[in-house]
């Protein structure tokens, strides 16, 4: 047991107290007076030992968070001259804008759960709700104190009881900490089948049409299975945003014949949108202003990718109908299976006085579940708790890259930028969601040579780790330029996926994954 002192106030008034928490669950609603929130937060006394190491739960899905030593600390965007914030939104991709960093070492934060490492030994805090706000964890090492907030300022409370905090706490092995989390959450994972397949972004990009789609379906019915995915990702609509069809001098017959002939193949069809955004180049952008999010006058920017992109309403009825018609077209008409929904951080980058962001966000989440009914969901950049138990599958780490960890100068940016190697760190350490919030994505991985600046180890690495911790398993090569060799580890790389047994993750000098195949010791470091 241990003692927690917290406090909540709203613009007309406060409550302090303390109280004694252990393992289990743990709920605290504060009597509070009507007025707007401004505050909840508890802090406790949390010790930790020089080899112990912690792990703090990214903003969303992209966000780097590996296991940290005592003494390490994250880095925000302050680093960024401000014009290049301003020019490229690179703090509008993660927590930046509303999550404060520490500036000392030892200091970390992370959101819904974090957990501290010493060898097999696991202590956990975890959410077992989010919609009165996020659960925000805040470590230092100098003060040993775990500082809890709850995300929640500017929503108004109506007076009386608010849910504070309602948290988890367990101690013990990998897999009892994380079963004991899921069971007292009632989450369990919409799909246990894991989903192998082919993707078209991470080859051919956005330079795809209908010749080189139907050429790459052609070489995967030469290596994929029955019931595979194929997958077309960004690049298909005229402008990120214009979703009724597809662009005509890329498709002139439409996306309907695609999704056909991937049936006809044995595959399942696959279409990539970015539901809750659009780019200032898109029609959608132009012709309909008054669907953009409004910040202080402003739409919101959520980043520099194509011509700059920007947040939709979701509760502006005409975008409501928009989306509801775009399912329905990509679903029904043309028949796809999965969508895979990207940049969905856009639905929820505030809240307001009538919900949080978190509460947002997973409305947005669940919303999405009832435009897609029965079809699967492919979730990415997310926030990770509003995906539980609502994507099938959902991306755990950033976008991998053609080569490990990008241009020296990239790596100053955000801790949600493109790289190979941060890729692979999320997917070892957020592992424990697999199979348990869904299954997770890892995103791709190469075994060709042309167009990929990965060395031979570094791409064993990437298809090994993805094969043992995912729930869907894609590559962009092209596999009609596969070699014997390459259809060999291709199959290598299925067996892992199918049949490892005792997977065990050794990470307290380097990384070492230990597994069991057909009966005979593996292994692969990192």
């Amino acid at each position: 047991m241990a003692e927690l002192h917290w406090h909540a106030s709203t613009s007309a008034g406060s409550a302090d107290g303390t109280a004694a928490v252990g393992q289990g669950a743990w709920h605290l609603a504060v009597e509070l007076p009507a007025g707007t929130l401004q505050n909840a937060a508890a802090t406790l006394p949390w010790s930790m030992t020089e080899e112990e190491k912690v792990f703090m739960n990214g903003y969303q899905t992209w966000t780097e968070c590996p296991e940290l030593g005592k003494w390490d600390r994250q880095r925000g965007t302050d680093q960024i001259p401000r014009f290049l914030r301003e020019k490229y939104a690179f703090d509008r991709y993660g927590d930046y804008h509303f999550v404060r960093y520490g500036k000392k070492k030892g200091q970390s934060h992370g959101f819904s759960y974090c957990y501290f490492r010493r060898g097999e030994h696991y202590r956990l805090a975890a959410s077992l709700n989010e919609t009165p706000g996020y659960t925000v964890f805040y470590y230092d090492a100098k003060a040993q104190t775990l500082h809890i907030e709850r995300d929640c300022a500017g929503v108004h409370h109506e007076g009386g009881k608010f849910a504070a905090f309602d948290l988890f706490f367990a101690e013990g092995s990998e897999d009892e900490v994380f079963d004991a989390w899921f069971a007292a959450l009632g989450c369990r994972a919409r799909q246990t089948k894991k989903l192998a397949g082919y993707s078209s972004w991470y080859n051919r990009y956005q330079n795809i049409d209908e010749s080189s789609i139907l050429e790459d379906l052609q070489g995967c019915k030469t290596l994929f299975r029955q019931g595979d995915l194929f997958q077309i990702d960004d690049g298909w609509e005229p402008k990120v945003g214009d979703w009724l069809k597809a662009d005509p001098a890329k498709f002139p017959q439409g996306l309907r014949s695609i999704a056909d002939a991937a049936h006809e193949n044995g595959f399942l069809a696959g279409l990539w949108l970015a539901p809750f955004v659009c780019e200032k180049e898109s029609a959608l952008y132009r012709e309909h202003p008054d669907w953009l999010l409004q910040v202080n006058g402003q739409p919101w920017c959520c980043g520099c990718n194509w011509s700059g992109f920007y947040a939709l309403d979701i509760d502006n009825p005409a975008v409501q109908d928009y989306l509801q018609t775009v399912f329905d077209r990509v679903l029904n008409d043309w028949g796809f299976d999965l969508v895979k929904l990207d940049f969905l951080y856009g639905a929820a980058p505030f809240g307001n006085e009538h919900e949080s962001r978190a509460a947002r966000m997973q409305r947005a989440m669940v919303w999405l579940r009832t435009l897609c009914g029965d079809k699967l969901i492919l979730g990415c950049g997310v926030p990770v708790m509003p995906a539980f138990g609502v994507a099938d599958y959902c991306r755990i780490g950033c976008d991998v890259g053609l080569d490990w960890d990008d241009v020296w100068y990239m790596r100053l940016f955000h801790r949600e930028r493109v790289s190979t190697k941060h890729s692979i760190g999320n997917t070892i350490f957020r592992r424990q969601l697999n199979g348990r919030a869904y299954g997770s994505d890892p995103d791709v991985f190469f075994l060709r040579e042309e167009n990929c600046k990965l060395t031979p180890q570094q791409k064993k690495q990437l298809a090994t780790v993805n094969a043992l911790f995912s729930g869907i398993l894609l590559t962009s090569d092209m596999p009609s330029r596969y070699t014997p060799e390459m259809r060999q580890q291709y199959a290598a790389l299925r067996d892992v996926t199918d049949h490892a047994e005792n997977v065990r993750v050794e990470a307290d000098a380097g990384i070492c994954i230990k597994y069991t195949l057909h009966g005979e010791k593996k292994q692969i470091l990192l």
